[in-house]
């Protein structure tokens, strides 16, 4: 048995010698294989080959886009929203699309904020504090078309938007004027959400909407007394409710001959005007619901393409049997989808059949108990 294990034991030993003429092993971090992944698709091997130099020679570190501490950097998206910033991170990979700073403490954003950030599509900065805004800051997102600023401490329009800018919401701030020019050269804007600022129908000036051509705008829960003058004539859909107007005058929608959908509801109307109405061919839905009125409005029958209309929670006590359709046979293109009546002291009863001759279906008319 003795020779036996002896040849064994020189087997052992030879295999030991024989191994090693190889490196020892290299302990690496878990971003060195981050890194060899983005390079190489994959992780290399741990064990470096001597021929490479390895041990000798200075490794070379890849050139890849940093990111934000404790952001989350993925596909050209940063998202570094509640991180309790106090401002615009450093070290954005440059080639972001999507910039999310949201649920901040920012309180500034200064001129080389974006520096080098010229992919960028959308920016979202809401709900942080911020008050002051270099003019340059945006200067270097010639293709930023999406701008998110709502529930912030600016008191202003912030100025130099990027022309490229489609859509812009800055709500809840502290916006009480809006100065002429304030959207001059944005030419590709859209749609524009500014409601729960502090602005009255004076904090407009002469001018201020000048050369926008807007699809959809939104002043909500502001302290309107009226509908705002000189809104862009291109408007789609207008939503004004959550104000304080009293009524709406013949001329208020003169200028809006293109309008689809119209909201008024939570205000004070108790008049509007005969003939108001009539410049809005196109208006296919009628938010009047929570004001004063007392009567259906004059001119609904005449309203082509009228489907939906919200009268709830109104005075109004008697509906009459043209409040709602024309009385010629295919006048009307389109058949009302909705019409809202309940919360009124208007007894449903009394209402004649006929009053809804040109509704889809008797599901489409909402009727209620009043609650006085």
């Amino acid at each position: 048995m003795l020779p036996h294990c002896s040849l064994l034991l020189l087997l052992c030993a030879a295999q030991l010698l024989s191994s090693s003429s190889a490196l020892p092993f290299e302990q690496r971090g878990f971003w060195d294989f981050a890194l060899d992944s983005l390079e190489n698709g994959g992780m290399m091997s741990m064990m470096r080959d001597q021929d490479e130099g390895s041990a000798t020679e200075e490794i070379l570190t890849p050139d890849v886009p940093t990111c934000p501490f404790g952001c989350h950097c993925q596909l050209r998206v940063v998202q570094c929203s509640d991180l309790g910033l106090t401002e615009v991170p450093r070290n954005i990979p440059p080639d972001t699309k999507f910039l999310d700073l949201q649920n901040n403490r920012i309180t500034e954003l200064k001129e080389n904020d974006f520096k080098g950030l010229t992919n960028l599509y959308a920016l979202s900065v809401r709900n942080n504090k911020i008050s002051k805004v270099h003019p340059k800051t945006f200067a270097p997102l010639k293709h930023m078309q999406k701008l998110y600023f709502s529930k912030n401490l600016l008191a202003a329009i912030p100025k130099n938007l990027p022309a490229s800018l489609v859509e812009l919401r800055i709500h809840e701030n502290r916006i009480k004027k809006v100065a002429a020019g304030s959207f001059s050269g944005l030419g590709n804007m859209h749609c524009i959400e500014m409601g729960a600022n502090p602005i009255q129908n004076s904090g407009f000036e002469p001018g201020a909407f000048k050369g926008l051509k807007l699809n959809y705008l939104r002043i909500s829960e502001a302290k309107l007394t009226g509908v705002p003058k000189d809104l862009p004539d291109s408007l789609h859909e207008l939503h004004l409710d959550h104000n304080q107007i009293q009524a709406v005058e013949l001329e208020d929608l003169s200028r809006y001959k293109n309008l689809h959908r119209l909201g008024l509801g939570f205000n004070h109307i108790l008049n509007i005007e005969n003939g108001s109405l009539s410049f809005l061919p196109m208006l296919r839905e009628l938010h009047l619901d929570n004001n004063r009125l007392t009567r259906v409005p004059k001119g609904l029958p005449n309203m082509k393409y009228l489907q939906v209309v919200y009268l709830h929670s109104n005075n109004i006590s008697q509906v009459g049997v043209d409040d709602f359709c024309p009385r010629g046979f295919g006048m009307k293109r389109t058949y009302y989808n909705g019409i809202s009546l309940f919360e009124n002291p208007v007894n449903y009863w009394e209402v004649q059949p006929a009053t809804f001759r040109c509704v889809n279906d008797r599901f489409a008319i909402q009727f209620g108990n009043y609650k006085k």
